[in-house]
């Protein structure tokens, strides 16, 4: 659903990571459409030239460059590359991530390190680059950190992603208070399920997993690419200026009913519940 106005985010000039696939992806074709300028990062040359293309196919004004956010010295160059181009950058998405479900005794230190190190190194990486470069131009910048819901609690099977995104939020949170002042905003959207090809192969690869993972959200349906670009939209637009470190989730009330005690009685028949009231009596 189109709900902005053409060119609402012009003069936009966005920066983001694991910008070749999925949520990425996505959210650079859609504030493409709407008139910012769209530099995307990530490993892989072929992916991120397809995007490309089908970015210019769409008239979108894009260029990429292939980085490992790991590894602070290729975020400087790729920075350096994109404000040659594009004259700055005022806008950071940090979207890219890795994640994967396992037993966490059957995971290697490599495994943690790999994931640890793209979420919340390849972070810390592409804020401070272009958050030190905002500061002394005196620059305002937007900060989007893409993280989850159990980014705040925790989660089993997931630990090195669960350890990452909580410390995103971290990161968010202590800039949004610290850098504020400079005009430089941190938010951080939270989603729950919001499927892509890739992270439905990675985190729910059996309809088992895949149902059960419904059944906990309220409103019975997964989240939808295209609404969480449209927050992201908003979050970036000028529309939306004055929110600054908080973290707004897109999950249709999975968290809450994880955190309630007896939310679990949903699953109860009509019979089961005057089973229960004449218990009662």
């Amino acid at each position: 659903m189109d709900i902005f106005r053409d060119k609402i985010l012009e003069g936009k000039k966005v920066l983001i990571s694991g910008g070749g696939t999925g949520l990425g992806r996505e959210i650079g074709i859609g504030i493409g459409r709407l008139g910012a300028k769209v530099a995307i990062v990530g490993r892989r040359e072929d992916v991120l030239k397809e995007t490309i293309d089908d970015m210019h196919d769409l008239g979108i004004d894009a260029i990429y460059s292939r980085c490992d956010i790991r590894d602070a010295e290729q975020v400087k160059n790729s920075v350096n590359y994109f404000l040659e181009q594009f004259g700055e950058i005022n806008t950071l998405v940090n979207n890219a991530a890795g994640n994967f479900i396992s037993k966490t005794e059957s995971l290697s230190l490599n495994a943690f390190n790999s994931i640890i190190g793209i979420v919340l190194l390849g972070t810390i990486n592409l804020t401070m680059d272009l958050g030190k470069r905002w500061i002394e131009k005196k620059q305002r910048g937007t900060v989007i950190n893409i993280s989850t819901i159990y980014g705040t609690t925790g989660s089993a099977y997931v630990v090195p992603s669960a350890v990452g995104k909580s410390g995103v939020l971290a990161l968010t949170k202590s800039l949004a208070a610290e850098w504020g002042k400079y005009g430089i905003r941190h938010i951080a959207i939270a989603p729950g399920i919001v499927p892509t090809e890739g992270a439905m192969s990675r985190l729910a690869p059996t309809k088992e997993i895949s149902d059960s993972l419904l059944n906990r959200v309220p409103l019975g349906t997964f989240g939808t690419p295209q609404e969480l670009v449209n927050l992201a939209i908003f979050l970036i637009s000028d529309a939306c200026t004055y929110i600054n470190g908080d973290i707004i989730k897109y999950d249709g009330g999975e968290s809450l009913w994880l955190a309630g005690q007896f939310n679990f009685l949903d699953m109860l028949t009509d019979e089961e519940w005057r089973s229960i009231r004449e218990l009662k009596k």
